[in-house]
């Protein structure tokens, strides 16, 4: 049977109810029977008032990815072979190896998606839920583009999650690399003078550092490293074409 302790590990909380629940409900017997770090183990302790655990956060992010290959209506062995590339890049080998298996199991069922994604907003702090949209992305360019229909399903799990607009499309904004896209990142138009744009990177630095996300565990904080540098980097080519000091 299948073991799941490298990737979801401990914290497991809010996804026992809900939707989430029902889903998790369909591999939670071979799981307990083989998993490494549960829900309150010693090698984390109990999940802090106000956050998500890890294995919310691994649990939810295979749930929404799986729906997002999906959403063309079928899913190449190309593309997962690209989303396990870009697993064992952000999570390792072993994980990546649990984590294509779930993906597996939940490909062959429906996922109410709207309803996860309610479970979610009302669940996880926010910056955990940026994260998750980073990810997404992540796993949606991972073949080389983001099709049209990946980006509208994006936007709408975004919404749903209760990220604001300027916010979805700075994360979308990370995937490319234009003066424009570095604009997006900071959530500013072209037309923002030097101080406003000071003043929304000074914001971006803080909502997304990466010890917002510490506590979901060292990869995760490693691709959240990522993202605050892209904002620096977004930041750094603006003031150079502008002049900036």
């Amino acid at each position: 049977m299948a073991k799941y302790g490298k990737w979801i590990g401990a914290g497991l909380g809010f996804v026992f109810g809900g939707p989430l629940g029902a889903l998790f409900g369909l591999f939670i017997g071979s799981m307990f029977d083989n998993v490494q770090t549960i829900p309150g183990s010693s090698n984390s302790g109990p999940v802090p008032p106000g956050q998500s655990g890890r294995g919310d956060f691994t649990f939810c992010l295979t749930v929404l990815a799986t729906a997002v290959m999906k959403a063309d209506g079928k899913m190449m062995r190309s593309e997962l072979d690209y989303v396990k590339e870009f697993l064992i890049r952000n999570f390792g080998v072993e994980a990546t190896r649990e984590a294509m298996q779930m993906i597996k199991e939940l490909s062959q069922k429906e996922i109410p998606l709207n309803e996860v994604c309610q479970q979610i907003r009302f669940q996880m702090p926010q910056a955990s839920k940026v994260q998750l949209l980073y990810f997404l992305f992540g796993i949606a360019k991972a073949d080389g583009t983001v099709s049209a229909v990946e980006i509208q399903l994006l936007e709408n799990i975004s919404n749903q999650l209760g990220i604001d607009h300027v916010t979805f499309l700075s994360v979308k904004s990370m995937y490319y690399d234009d003066l424009e896209s570095a604009y997006q990142v900071l959530g500013v138009s072209s037309s923002a003078t030097n101080e406003e744009i000071k003043k929304a990177y000074r914001k971006m630095a803080l909502e997304n550092h990466p010890d917002k996300v510490g506590h979901l565990g060292e990869d995760i904080r490693k691709a959240a490293e990522e993202k605050f540098s892209k904002i620096n980097v977004a930041y750094e080519k603006i003031k150079k074409q502008r002049g900036i000091v």
